[in-house]
Order: C-alpha cells, then structure tokens, then sequence
C-alpha cells in the first residue's frame, strides 16, 4: 500500500534493539513515532541509565530520530523527516515508593508509564496474580500525579480489578497501549469485554497488539489480524483503537530472561509464553521488522475500513490521545 504523504503511522509500544538499522527500518515502513519500552523492574537509578543511554542514541542519530515531550513534537519529527520517539516504562519500579519522583521522570522524557508489569507492586496487581485486590491507596496518589504532570497510563499488564480501578479513578482518558481482547484470544494478557467497555466508555484508547503469543502465533494471517481490528473497531469506535504491535526485534534470550523475571524469581517464569514455547516467538510473515506497517493498512483497507477510519487506527487516534494526555493538568 503506498502511503500518502499526510499519513501517520504511531506504533502504541515497540521493545526492540534500537540501532540505526532498525531505524531505517522504521523510516521505510513510513512509520512517525513510536512508544519505545525505556524500563521493566529497573529502579530509580538503573532508569537514569537507560534514559542517559537513549539520550546518546538520540544525539548519534539526530538526523533520523528525534525525543517527544509533546502531541505538537509528533508532528514536528514528521516535518522533519525523522521518527519521533516517546520514552515510558512497562511499570512504576523507576518511582519506587516516592511520588515526588514522578514529575523528575516526566521533565526527563518519561510520558507513559504502565502501572504494572508481570507482578504485584506498590501501586497494584498484574494479570499473572492468583489474587487482585486492585488500586492501592499509594496507586491513587500515583494516578492523581501522573494525570496532573501530563503522563499517560497504560495498562496493558494490569490485573482485571486494578485495570478496572485505574479505568474508573483517573480523572483522565487512560490506555492499554498493547493487547487484544480476550473473547478473540483467549490469555491472562489480553482484555475482557467488562475492561474495553469501561476502557471505551471512559475515553480511552486500546493498542492492538502483533506479538504472536497474544495472537495466534506466527501462523496468523494478515486477514485473520485486519479482521481482529475491524471487530475491534466495531466495538469500541474508530475513534478508540490503535495499533500496539510490541515488536521485539533482535533481542536477546538473556533479556528475555530479563522481562519475564526480573529480580523477584529465580524459577523459570514465561510470562504470555509456555514450556513448550520457551524463547523468543517467531513473527508472522507480513510483520518481520517495522518496513512492514504498509501491510497491516492494506489489509485494513481489504477488510472494507474507511480511508478515514485507515488513518486513524494507523496514528491518527494516538496523535490525539497523546496530544491531550501529554499536556499538564495542574488543576488535579
């Protein structure tokens, strides 16, 4: 599919090896900005690495890339001819137990921040817990936080009662930058129809996700994904879906290692994975690296989708999510 040149193409979440490869990559496959994954379990500290660690990468390859604070910064890369890149974390490990921290990461670059990853933290539960007793009194002062500096909230990782705590507490649109829902494939990542009704009802914003353990593996279909979106788009509006592909492109097992169990086990834990499917999963064959995007809308546009509604799913829709959220709230 040929991209016009007023096409805008966000990706809600990408963790994959950034070098410059991967950025020409992006560049082919017209792609304008992307959610790029800046932290797990790391704490404070080990994030100031990872962010001192981004903040050479973007200076070494300032002529394709560029850091985004703002919705307008978006539009300025693509001016540019650069790929915007949005720096947020897949947890609050980064704040430990200090809510000061929160407006430190935020003028550092850090603009969304996912309240859970695979465990049960300080502010509430992932999907993975037996048990979810939900929002905790500390998550609530994180929630007011982030909704005054202008930081958005995934949860994507979250148990049901948290998502459902978090949806119903912030007094702004929250998202779920990466995951599908639950009644199209069946797993403890993806979204019951009670969390995308609150989701949608409330603002929000979902990413609908390539990784193939939330799918159907390598084996799924351009179609079979074109029509999860247009189903998607059914239910929530064409105004509410986007794309989270979480690509993970030239990782390595010791990272992998890294996501799934972090510093809190050391028994083998495979997260949306299985003993039988232990390492990375292979990618299905129309989504090899971020050159593909072209695909995914071509088969929007083949499942019988609006130009409009095209353009919206492909950035439009988070363009405007991250505009608004992006800004400050002082008021809260």
């Amino acid at each position: 599919m040929a991209l016009a040149d007023e096409t805008v193409i966000i990706d809600g979440l990408e963790l994959s090896n950034w070098d410059r490869d991967f950025l020409l990559d992006l560049h082919k496959g017209g792609v304008t900005c992307v959610h790029a994954c800046c932290g797990l379990w790391e704490n404070a500290r080990e994030t100031l690495s990872k962010i001192g660690e981004w903040n050479r990468f973007f200076d070494e390859n300032k002529d394709l890339v560029m850091q985004v604070h703002t919705g307008g910064d978006i539009l300025k890369a693509k001016a540019a001819g650069k790929v915007g890149v949005i720096l947020g974390t897949q947890n609050t490990s980064l704040i430990e137990d200090e809510l000061a921290l929160i407006p430190v990461f935020n003028q550092l670059g850090i603009k969304i921040m996912q309240l859970t990853y695979n465990n049960q933290n300080l502010v509430g539960s992932s999907c993975y817990e037996e048990r979810d007793s939900g929002l905790t009194r500390f998550g609530k002062n994180v929630i007011d936080a982030m909704n005054r500096e202008g930081v958005v909230i995934d949860l994507s990782h979250c148990g049901t009662q948290t998502t459902l705590d978090a949806i119903h507490y912030s007094s702004r649109p929250v998202a779920i930058t990466h995951a599908n829902p639950d009644w199209m494939y069946p797993s403890k990542r993806n979204k019951s129809k009670e969390i995308l009704t609150a989701l949608r009802d409330n603002g929000g914003m979902l990413g609908l996700c390539a990784y193939p353990h939330l799918i159907n593996g390598e084996n799924t279909t351009l179609q079979e994904f074109s029509q999860l979106i247009k189903e998607t788009v059914d239910f929530m509006g064409a105004d509410q879906v986007a794309l989270g592909t979480d690509l993970t492109l030239n990782m390595s097992e010791d990272f992998l290692q890294w996501m799934r169990m972090g510093r809190w086990t050391h028994e083998t834990n495979y997260g949306a994975g299985s003993a039988a499917n232990p390492g990375w999963p292979e990618w299905p064959s129309w989504f090899q690296t971020p050159a593909d995007f072209p695909n995914i809308l071509a088969g929007l546009s083949e499942q019988g989708m609006s130009e409009a509604e095209v353009h919206a799913v492909a950035g439009r829709n988070w363009l405007h999510f991250f505009t608004d959220g992006f800004e400050p709230n002082k008021e809260e």
